[in-house]
Formats: C-alpha cells, structure tokens, sequence
C-alpha cells in the first residue's frame, strides 16, 4: 500500500538548489536527493498550494527548478476548514504565531489524509517537543495527524 506524503517547500528547495559548501547543507541535499527517488516507488507525494506558492518566490531561476519539480504532484487545496485547524494549532503553542503558514502546512496535509509531512524545518515542525504539540492539537481537533519527519528517515541500508 503506498504511503500519501506531503513535502513541504524546505524539502523542495534543498531538491532544486544549487550544490552547497556546507557540510551540513551538503548533507541535506544529497538526503533529499535520494529520497526524491523514491518518490515513484511506494510513496505517493503531494505539495498544498502554499507549496506551489513559496517555490514560486525568490531568484527566477531557482523559482522556475522548483516549480518543475513539484508540477506533476497532486496539489491540495487550503480550504476553510484547514484554517481553522492552523489556527487551533497556533492557539495550541504548536507552531509560534508568527509562523502562520507552518501551521496551514500541517493542517492542509492532515485534513488532506496524508500519512507523512517530509520537511527540513527543524526549528518550527520538526523536533520533539513541537510534534508533541502539533499532534496534540490536531487530534484534539478531530484529525489524524500526520508523522513528521525529514528525508534522512527514509535512508536506509541498501544492502
């Protein structure tokens, strides 16, 4: 059964851009990349229209790579109801609010019914105690939440 994933714009941008210097951002794009080919294996993956919308921002080049990289994904929607559920997510301490549209990402994704939120953002989605929160707010809302992880979860031994 394949698995529904939304990738979140930090995991598109580390896929698209241009080769780092630095170790650990090095790192994340080789992980990205290898995880990016799993993406027509078992694993289904979807962006939001927040998604399109910030790949679409900055240097036009860069914008132009993301945009190519996501455009045969499925794109949910942001509708009422997953406003509202980024707001209890807000009001919860889950995501700080003046990342509002961190929020709309996890709430998009969870009334979406995705089983995973790939992302690189560490500071605000993805660590412990902020997924503590996250799901806490979504269940309380009525919503299965999605698992949050990051690229590296999907690097395996190959052997």
């Amino acid at each position: 059964m394949k698995r529904k994933v939304y990738i979140e714009t930090s995991v598109v941008s580390y896929y698209t851009g241009r080769a780092s210097r630095d170790v650990v951002i090095a790192g994340h794009q080789q992980s990205t990349q290898e995880f990016w080919l799993q993406l027509s294996g078992e694993l289904l993956p979807y962006v939001s229209a927040l998604v399109v919308k910030e790949a679409g921002r900055g240097d036009p080049e860069l914008a132009r790579n993301r945009l190519e990289a996501i455009n045969s994904f499925p794109v949910l929607s942001t509708t009422p109801e997953a406003e509202r559920l980024a707001r209890d997510i807000l009001s919860a301490h889950g995501i700080p609010e003046e990342y509002p549209e961190d929020a709309l990402h996890i709430s998009v994704a969870a009334i979406g019914g995705m089983d995973l939120i790939v992302t690189w953002n560490f500071s605000r989605i993805n660590d412990p105690f902020t997924k503590m929160m996250i799901r806490q707010a979504v269940e309380n809302a009525g919503y299965g939440c999605p698992e949050i992880v990051s690229p590296d979860a999907f690097l395996g031994d190959k052997t």
